[in-house]
C-alpha cells in the first residue's frame, strides 16, 4: 500500500518518543501517537510494520495512521502527538451562562407558571441577551453538572409531589 506521508524521525525523536512511552505520565493518546510513529519510522527494523499490523496492534483505523502521519510530516513532532484541532467546538455555557441558568432556576417563576422548565430557562436566557440561542439540553447539562436539576429535593427548584399510596 502506497501511503503519502513518509515518516523518519531522526535520533533525538525516536528518543524522546521512547522516554515519552517509557515514563507514561502523559494523556494516553499522546503515547498511543509514540508508539505509532516510532513504528511509522522509515527504518529496516519496521519493514513488516504495514498499516494493517499498527491497524491491530494499536487499535486505531488506518486513517488515524495516516493523520498521525501527515500531522508529523506538516507540522513536526508534538502536531503528530496531539490531537487534531476541532475548530467547530465552541461551548455556549460558559462561566458566566452557568451563573445565569443557576439564578434563574432558583428564582420565583414566571407569572401563571408553577416552575420553570427547561425551556423556559433557555428561553429567558435569550430573552435576557445572555445567548443568541440555548437548547433545553444544554440547560439540562448544566444543572444536572450543578445538582440543580428540577425534580431534584432541596434546591428550591420546583419539589416533585409526594405520592401517597
Amino acid at each position: 500500500m502506497n501511503h503519502k506521508y513518509i515518516v523518519t524521525l531522526t535520533d533525538e525523536e525516536s528518543n524522546s518518543l521512547n522516554e515519552l512511552i517509557r515514563k507514561g505520565k502523559t494523556q494516553g493518546y499522546r503515547i498511543k501517537h509514540a508508539q505509532i510513529l516510532l513504528k511509522l519510522d522509515e527504518i529496516p527494523e519496521n519493514q513488516s510494520w504495514t498499516y494493517q499490523r499498527i491497524k491491530e496492534a494499536f487499535r486505531v483505523s488506518p486513517h488515524t495512521i495516516s493523520q498521525i502521519a501527515k500531522r508529523f510530516v506538516t507540522g513536526g513532532l508534538e502536531a503528530a502527538l496531539g490531537r487534531k484541532e476541532q475548530a467547530n467546538r465552541h461551548r455556549k455555557v460558559d462561566g458566566n451562562v452557568e451563573a445565569h441558568i443557576v439564578a434563574i432556576a432558583c428564582s420565583a417563576p414566571p407569572e401563571g407558571r408553577e416552575h420553570w422548565t427547561l425551556q423556559l430557562i433557555a428561553d429567558e436566557l435569550v430573552r435576557l441577551q445572555v445567548v443568541e440561542s440555548l437548547s433545553d439540553t444544554a440547560v439540562m447539562n448544566t444543572l444536572k453538572k450543578t445538582n440543580l436539576s428540577p425534580g431534584r429535593r432541596k434546591n428550591g427548584v420546583s419539589p416533585k409531589p409526594v405520592r401517597n399510596s
